[in-house]
């Protein structure tokens, strides 16, 4: 657990793309975007900005994947409960391993990442 806010909290993913992979997950169990209360729809737009900035400070990637997925076919691991990801991206960071060997390569230790973003970002 990265960060816990009145409606929303930010963790690591468990099974990262890359170094610093985040998602921003609701309290609330809800299957749909359009199901999520507006207030904890704002938070976590405020949440993803301020992943966005700690992100940016920490890692310092060339860009940033964001979004959600809603649905199995759509490739969410926890159907039926939505959360948005924000995956750190640098140029030439992409490889096959994932898709042809079905293996994940992590760069950094999750508990490494963990304690540069736990504290470390005063956004939080």
């Amino acid at each position: 657990m990265i960060h816990r806010a009145a409606g929303n909290f930010v963790v690591l993913n468990r099974f990262p793309y890359s170094s610093g992979h985040l998602m921003v997950v609701p309290y609330c169990h809800v299957a749909t975007l359009a199901g999520v209360p507006e207030e904890v729809s704002a938070e976590m737009m405020s949440l993803m900005r301020k992943s966005e900035a700690c992100l940016g400070e920490i890692y310092r990637p060339d860009g940033l994947n964001m979004g959600l997925n809603i649905g199995a076919s759509a490739g969410a691991g926890v159907v039926g409960h939505i959360h948005m990801h924000v995956l750190p991206r640098w140029s030439g960071d992409s490889n096959f391993m994932t898709t042809v060997a079905e293996t994940r390569v992590l760069p950094e230790d999750l508990a490494v990442t963990y304690r540069k973003l736990k504290g470390a970002c005063a956004l939080w």
